[in-house]
């Protein structure tokens, strides 16, 4: 480790100057700084990103912020955001190896971490999709990992001592939890200071979301669900901008909101991802109809869940060594069927609430602080509109009516119907 000073924020200009003596750094990209080329790229919501290339080869450097990047200081924000990050990582990596950069170096005391350059032809997943992409592999990885972080991270596999210590150090992730808890969950649903949306075409269905009590009530519900359910490490960020891929790999970035919650969660912000993406569609047709792609971003959807389900159940099978539903009470007794009726009850229950969550999570990227991409880069703003209302009303119907919603296949149709809806 370096020797601490105090925080200072790097730029394009003092980054070669000040980790020219970084012995990680230079040994994967070389020691001479004066032929290091550095970029910011940082284009999120909260950090500084630069990409550093040397004679040897290339890094990226991650580096907190003590504020909200988007808003500025008027919003402070703990640097151990970082902290957290680096260590959700490397759970990541341990749990669902190669499927997060690797780490190089982590400083504490500059909130900065060094990692394994994604270099092209990586992209950010969005991007991809906006461009319209089809990927072969990401429904699969995506499904992978989700299913053994989140087993391997709960007390169907952790000894209890280890995953109440880890609890306990991801308890402190306070700040970033709170973001969540009032971005996702309560300031879509009131004219909250910093809420914007395509105005003035959703201002009518805007008005009547949030004067919708069954809605609210759902919103809150899911809330307290993810407040009060410490089930697993999750990601806690993890969308469509927070995985890079190519055609043939998938990679899972930028998990600082990481905390202990309710396994649905991940999953479905991650679903409610690739239904945007369904629903923006119809706005990036300047070079030709887009049905092919629609088509794909539901099979994508389909996939997913199914490999999470498949791989999540064999994990069940084979690795379920932690406190909850012990083997000593079922397959131990030669009562596998028992088992098995408790993953039923297990999945059943994920998927109730995953439904919920992608709901919300659809409507506080229309409604909300924090938007996407997918219909962000529509230039059109009626055509925008357009595309974002249909999704808002299929998130509404995911978030209220998720109790009566029993396939992935049934939330699809719905989804087709909604798309070829002509008018707000």
């Amino acid at each position: 480790m370096t020797e601490k000073l105090p925080f200072e924020a790097l730029s394009v200009e003092t980054l070669a100057a000040r980790l020219g003596g970084n012995e990680a750094l230079c040994a994967k990209i070389g020691k001479d700084t004066g032929a290091w080329k550095v970029r910011e790229v940082g284009d999120g919501n909260l950090n500084l990103v630069f990409i550093v290339e040397g004679a040897s080869g290339a890094a990226v450097v991650k580096q907190a912020l003590p504020y909200v990047r988007l808003v500025g200081d008027s919003w402070p924000l703990p640097l151990k955001r970082s902290f957290f990050e680096y260590h959700a990582l490397t759970r990541q990596e341990a749990r669902a190896p190669g499927s997060v950069p690797a780490i190089h170096y982590f400083d504490e005391g500059q909130a900065l971490i060094i990692m394994e350059y994604l270099a092209p032809p990586h992209i950010i997943l969005r991007r991809a999709l906006i461009d319209g992409r089809q990927l072969p592999n990401i429904a699969r990885d995506i499904g992978l990992f989700m299913a053994r972080t989140l087993f391997r991270g709960s007390d169907l596999h952790m000894a209890a001592k280890d995953r109440k210590a880890d609890l306990a150090l991801f308890a402190d992730n306070v700040e970033l939890c709170d973001i969540t808890e009032s971005l996702v969950f309560s300031d879509p649903y009131f004219d909250a200071k910093m809420n914007r949306h395509t105005s003035p075409q959703l201002d009518g269905l805007v008005a009547d979301l949030r004067a919708d009590r069954d809605l609210k009530v759902e919103a809150q519900r899911l809330k307290h669900i993810f407040a009060a359910n410490a089930e697993t490490l999750l990601h806690g960020d993890l969308h469509s901008g927070s995985i890079m891929v190519t055609d043939s790999e998938t990679r899972m970035i930028d998990p600082e909101f990481a905390f202990y919650g309710p396994m649905a969660f991940d999953v479905g912000m991650l679903l409610a991802n690739f239904w945007m993406s369904f629903f923006s569609q119809r706005g990036h047709e300047e070079e030709g109809k887009r049905d092919a792609m629609r088509a794909y971003m539901l099979g994508v959807t389909v996939e997913t869940w199914s490999v999470f389900r498949a791989e999540f159940s064999h994990l069940w099978r084979t690795e379920r060594s932690g406190m909850l539903y012990q083997k000593s009470l079922f397959e131990d007794q030669g009562d596998k069927l028992g088992a098995e009726q408790a993953l039923d009850h297990v999945l059943h229950q994920m998927w109730t609430d995953l439904l919920g969550f992608a709901g919300i999570e659809v409507h506080r990227r229309i409604l909300g602080l924090a938007h996407n991409a997918d219909f962000e880069t529509i230039a059109d703003e009626d055509l925008r509109a357009s595309c974002e209302a249909k999704a808002l009303k299929f998130g509404r119907h995911l978030a209220v009516n998720r109790r009566q919603i029993h396939s992935i296949d049934e939330v699809n149709q719905l989804a087709a119907l909604i798309e070829q809806e002509s008018s707000i």
